[in-house]
């Protein structure tokens, strides 16, 4: 018997490597206000809590935002980040060593699997659909109106539902303390991956119940 019949997995960051794509997508935008580009690693922790948020933490960092007064060149610069991730949000995405093997497996294993980003919903469809076969997961659920960004608990207790499955019969997968305090809140098994954007310090402080170092790990649990 399994000890668990689902799964939700986080994306950027777990389920595909987005980080030289989010550097790529947002260092160009930024470009056309005369900005230099960004280090790729920095992307590590200004994503994770949503696009503006993330493109708010870019301009802090560029000095150019401030707070409220710079709000409308954040929107401004924001909007034009959403039309160009629209166009280019899976150049260069690719899957990590072990995630489609993982995903396999638990398919097989009758242990539905889904999706919770906090990537604009269409984005985070079309980066998953460029990477992993029709019917990896029972459903895809980016960041949209109708539901709260993570660490809200709402899309994940809807995902739960979606799958049929009590949020105590289900694993929280993810690299940042956004998705544990998700999992946590859900009241799911939380584990927190290291081939990702954070480091084992940071899954720790946030209450991971298990850290792995490779996908195939997560198999062995369920």
């Amino acid at each position: 018997m399994n000890n668990y019949d689902a799964a939700i997995f986080d994306l950027d960051g777990t389920t595909a490597n987005t980080l030289e794509n989010l550097a790529f997508c947002a260092n160009s935008v930024i470009s056309e206000y005369g900005l230099t580009p960004a280090e790729t690693e920095k992307y590590k922790y200004f994503v994770g809590d949503g696009s503006r948020v993330q493109m708010q933490r870019l301009l802090s960092y560029k000095d150019r935002y401030h707070g409220s007064e710079d709000e409308p060149f954040l929107e401004e610069v924001f909007e034009k980040y959403l039309a160009f991730l629209s166009d280019h949000c899976a150049d260069g995405v690719v899957a990590y060593d072990g995630m489609p093997e993982l995903l396999k497996n638990l398919n097989n294993k009758g242990i539905k699997c889904a999706i919770f980003s906090n990537k604009p919903h269409k984005q985070a469809c079309k980066v998953v659909s460029s990477v992993y076969p029709d019917g990896t997961f029972v459903e895809v659920l980016g960041q949209m109106d109708s539901y709260p960004r993570k660490p809200d608990p709402a899309g994940a207790l809807y995902l739960a539902e979606r799958m049929q499955v009590r949020p105590d019969r289900c694993i929280y997968v993810g690299d940042t303390n956004t998705d544990m305090k998700t999992g946590k809140s859900a009241g799911m098994h939380t584990i927190g991956v290291l081939w990702g954007f954070r480091d084992r310090e940071e899954l720790e402080k946030a209450g991971a119940d298990i850290i792995v170092s490779a996908p195939a790990e997560i198999l062995a649990l369920i």
